[in-house]
């Protein structure tokens, strides 16, 4: 960690409370498709209306195409420019979305003009999906890829985000992968989208954002207790003034909850309570 970065992370607590009226209430929260995307898929407009009022501004979607197997099949027909209607008119903005690896591959060129439709800014790559047994050149590999599809999403005006599982997290000769992918993604055309899931591994989101200042974009935030069990936002184990605070270090925009259903409600008012203020 640079001089620059020590100093901030010392003065946390401080620029946390600073910061509040002026960068953090500006910032909406917003919530990942994924863990409803039952309810999603048979209610698309009751759904979005619902956790609008549960506190939530923004939504994140899943490309349907590419998780037509995971319980989007519903929706592969639903145009782009009527999924914005619905989300506009239960209040909600969609600035990101989550692709599969695959398709960003083989149907780059559709998935932007469906970002575009969409009126998002950030594409996200939703890990790579590389099995059990890969090595880092696999990683690294991956990456290579990724960094040549991401300079075609930034030619066309969008962000590319690489998404975490704990899969990152595992070592390869001693080597966490996430580091290694750190070293090999292009700073300027990939940015990181933190999952707060990889403290039951004993990674920290704020050691990340301040070790890696500026390279991350969003963070997919959820809580637990010690024995890795999910709670909602305030009431697990994450130090959630550290978090915020060391996220502004690391260039955090959107905020989204990843979590059950029964803890959306909870989560939104912990996080409007300590940002808000």
């Amino acid at each position: 960690m640079g001089l620059g970065s020590a100093l901030a992370l010392s003065q946390l607590p401080l620029r946390l409370g600073a910061q509040n009226h002026s960068n953090f209430s500006t910032h909406p929260i917003g919530f990942q498709v994924f863990p409803i995307r039952e309810m999603l898929a048979k209610d698309f407009s009751g759904t979005l209306k619902m956790m609008a009022g549960l506190g939530y501004q923004t939504v994140e979607m899943c490309s349907p195409p590419g998780y037509v197997s995971t319980g989007f099949a519903p929706l592969v027909n639903m145009k782009a420019a009527e999924m914005r209607r619905i989300i506009d008119d239960a209040g909600l903005t969609c600035p990101s979305c989550h692709f599969t690896f695959g398709e960003l591959k083989e149907k780059l060129d559709d998935r932007i003009e469906f970002a575009k439709q969409l009126g998002m800014s950030l594409m996200v790559c939703s890990s790579f999906w590389l099995p059990d047994n890969a090595t880092i050149k696999d990683y690294l590999d991956a990456a290579d890829s990724l960094n040549s599809i991401a300079e075609k999403i930034n030619k066309a005006g969008l962000q590319t985000g690489y998404h975490n599982h704990e899969m990152e997290f595992a070592k390869r000769d001693d080597v966490v992968i996430y580091d290694a992918l750190m070293g090999k993604l292009d700073p300027k055309l990939v940015k990181m989208q933190f999952q707060t899931e990889v403290i039951n591994l004993g990674y920290k989101a704020s050691t990340y954002f301040t070790k890696y200042p500026g390279r991350f974009i969003a963070s997919h935030m959820s809580d637990w207790t010690a024995d890795k069990k999910q709670v909602p936002i305030g009431q697990g184990v994450i130090d959630w003034k550290e978090f915020f605070a060391a996220a502004q270090i690391g260039g955090v925009k959107y905020f989204l909850v990843e979590m059950d259903l029964s803890t959306f409600k909870d989560s939104a008012n912990f996080i409007h309570g300590l940002l808000d203020k």
